[in-house]
C-alpha cells in the first residue's frame, strides 16, 4: 500500500510546481505574447525541460486556459465571500475595491495576458471564463444597487466595467509609484469614478 504521507507530499509538490509554471508562463506571455513563447522556454523558466512540462499541462493552450480560469474563479469566489460577509454596503464596496486593487497591483502580468490572449483560449474554457467574469461583475452590481437604488442596473454594470478598466491599468502605471502609494490613489480614483457615474444626468 502506498504511504499516505508520501502521496500527500507528492500531490502538494505537484500543485506547487503547477503554480510555478503558471506564474512563469504569465510573465512570459505578458512580455512576449502567447505565440512568442515556446513550451521549452516556459519549462526553462522553472528549471524543467519542455517535455517534462507536459506532465503538468497538455500544451500551451491548456496552460493558458487554466491560468485565466483560475484567476477568474478566485476573483469571483473572493467577491462572493466579501458580499456575504458584510451587511453594510459601503464597507462591502470598500472591501471589493481593496481586493481588486490588490490583484491589480500584485498581478499585472495576468491582466496583460487576459486582455491580449483570451482569444487563444479554446472553447469551452473561454465560455467558462466569460461566465465567471459576468458573475464577478454582478457581485459588484448587487452592492452598487444597494447604495444607489435609483440608478439603472445597466448604468451600474457600465460603471463597474469602467472601474475595472481604471484599476486594471497597473500594467502601465504600477511602476510609477510604490504599492503603498498606489493603493490609496487607486481607491480614491475608483470611488470618485463611481460617484461621478451614478450621479451624472
Amino acid at each position: 500500500m502506498r504511504d499516505v504521507t508520501t502521496a500527500s507530499t507528492s500531490t502538494r509538490n505537484r500543485g506547487n510546481r503547477r503554480a510555478e509554471i503558471l506564474e512563469a508562463a504569465a510573465r512570459l506571455f505578458a512580455a512576449r505574447g502567447f505565440h512568442g513563447v515556446s513550451i521549452e522556454e516556459i519549462g526553462s523558466a522553472v528549471g524543467i525541460s519542455g517535455p517534462a512540462l507536459y506532465r503538468h499541462f497538455t500544451g500551451k493552450e491548456a496552460l493558458l486556459a487554466e491560468m485565466l480560469l483560475d484567476i477568474s474563479s478566485r476573483l469571483r469566489a473572493s467577491a462572493a465571500t466579501v458580499v456575504t460577509a458584510s451587511a453594510d454596503p459601503q464597507e462591502t464596496l470598500d472591501a471589493l475595491l481593496n481586493a481588486q486593487i490588490t490583484f491589480a497591483i500584485e498581478q499585472p502580468a495576468l491582466i496583460s495576458v487576459h486582455d491580449r490572449e483570451l482569444g487563444n483560449v479554446p472553447e469551452p474554457a473561454r465560455r467558462q471564463i466569460r461566465r465567471l467574469q459576468r458573475l464577478y461583475v454582478e457581485e459588484w452590481v448587487t452592492v452598487l444597487a444597494e447604495l444607489h437604488p435609483s440608478c439603472p442596473p445597466a448604468r451600474l454594470r457600465a460603471t463597474t466595467h469602467a472601474v475595472f478598466g481604471l484599476l486594471n491599468s497597473t500594467p502601465h502605471s504600477a511602476n510609477e509609484l510604490p504599492a503603498q502609494d498606489m493603493r490609496p490613489l487607486l481607491h480614491a480614483m475608483a470611488r470618485a469614478a463611481i460617484a461621478a457615474s451614478v450621479n451624472a444626468r
